[in-house]
């Protein structure tokens, strides 16, 4: 399954979460750093108006879908893909890393929040190391000279695995100039995956998730911030299960 930004091609390219664990798995071990992306409805949306964006999310390694309206044009492509989120791949991604010896940073969200997720993490991954917590300022710009310092914070931490959970586009962009900056570092854009680790925000129960509504749990528990968001991600369905339609073999 692949989206499609005038020459910018962008691909799921890791179709389950099989597949993701094991190649994440022999990257740690090997100490070869990847840029992972979890793309879902949203992104498509600033993808169509953000060519820095684009731009980094075409440089990733390894990208998921993250959203069931992914899953259902993959299916449309008759290319079809399975729901990997970035919210589920947390705590398996630092047991992954506790096997194999590899230190994890943790960046964004706030100073109280990373002190919690870490202790979390390291409850639900025994062995996981936390070897840097980095949470930017306000209007952090992935561009910036601050962005280069925190990354060769997170460099010389000694962290193998790194979780970006600054939001898009800014985690994508960063995870990008990182895999220049810090090769040897596997970042992982995770959203709110450290805020709901902390209890800083709830998501939706499992019957929820499985129903493939947590979209409308979510709009529902925000929705002066959510309901434009969702439309505009309505706004383009048509025309990208038109694009699917177009991709079929």
């Amino acid at each position: 399954m692949q989206f499609s930004y005038g020459s910018t091609l962008i691909r799921v390219n890791m179709p389950d979460r099989a597949l993701l664990m094991t190649e994440i798995a022999r990257r740690l071990r090997a100490r070869e750093g990847f840029a992972l992306a979890t793309i879902n409805l949203d992104h498509l949306v600033k993808l169509r108006g953000d060519p820095a964006f684009r731009t980094a999310y075409a440089d990733h390694d390894l990208i998921v879908a993250d959203g069931n309206p992914i899953v259902w044009l993959s299916r449309l492509a008759r290319q079809p893909v399975g729901l990997v989120t970035g919210s589920d791949l947390v705590i398996p991604l630092a047991q992954l890393a506790a096997a194999e010896g590899v230190g994890i940073a943790l960046v964004g969200t706030t100073d109280a929040a990373l002190a919690a997720s870490a202790q979390e993490l390291e409850r639900q991954a025994p062995g996981a190391r936390i070897v840097a917590r980095i949470a930017p300022p306000m209007g952090f710009d992935p561009d910036s000279p601050a962005a280069l310092d925190l990354l060769h914070r997170v460099r010389d931490s000694g962290a193998g695995l790194c979780f970006l959970a600054l939001g898009a586009p800014r985690q994508e962009r960063l995870a990008a100039r990182g895999r220049q900056m810090a090769p040897g570092v596997g970042f992982a854009s995770i959203g709110a995956g450290l805020d709901f680790l902390a209890g800083n925000q709830t998501r939706a129960p499992e019957w929820v998730r499985r129903m493939a509504m947590e979209w409308a749990w979510r709009m529902l528990s925000a929705p002066r911030r959510l309901v434009p968001r969702y439309a505009r991600c309505a706004a383009v369905l048509p025309s990208e299960a038109l694009a699917a339609l177009k991709q079929r073999p």
